[in-house]
Order: C-alpha cells, then sequence, then structure tokens
C-alpha cells in the first residue's frame, strides 16, 4: 500500500483547513485511504487544522487506511504532544 504525501501548509489554521480536508475527502471517496502528511513546510497549526486533520483521520481508519505525520518541526510537535496526539499518530 503506497502512501499519498500531502504537504500541510505553512500555517495550517482555519483558511487552510477547508480546502485540505476537502482535498482528503476526495481522496478517500476515490478509494485513497493511506497519506503521509508532510510538515515540513508547516510553521503553526491552531484547532482548526488538528480538528481538520483528527476527522479525516477517523474517516481514514474507516475506510481501512491510515495518516501518518512527518517532519514536524519542535513547535508544531509541542502542540501535537499537548493534545496527546502523539498516542494517535504515527509520527516519522
Amino acid at each position: 500500500m503506497s502512501e499519498l504525501i500531502i504537504k500541510v501548509p505553512e500555517t495550517f489554521t482555519v483558511d487552510k483547513a477547508v480546502q485540505f480536508r476537502d482535498t482528503i475527502r476526495d481522496y478517500i471517496n476515490s478509494g485513497k485511504v493511506n497519506f503521509l502528511l508532510d510538515f515540513s513546510e508547516c510553521q503553526f497549526i491552531d484547532s482548526t487544522g488538528l480538528g481538520v486533520i483528527v476527522s479525516s483521520y477517523k474517516k481514514c481508519v474507516e475506510s481501512g487506511g491510515d495518516i501518518k505525520l512527518s517532519s514536524l518541526n519542535p513547535s508544531v510537535r509541542k502542540i501535537f504532544e499537548l493534545t496527546r496526539l502523539t498516542n494517535v499518530f504515527e509520527i516519522l
């Protein structure tokens, strides 16, 4: 199973979250359910961004897929640690 790599925006806030959610949903609907989210360019994520990733993860798992995260910078990783999402996602 190959993973589709998706780059996370530099600032992943409400204005980017809707488009991101729609993109993931379209991929899932077309049968792609394994994703690697590349955070190499992401400097900031807010609660809306986190919510979109979590809801996308739930849809992927329901469809037999998975979402993994890669290249989190220390400040973004800290947000995942504080929200305990490091227990949910595989972080590469």
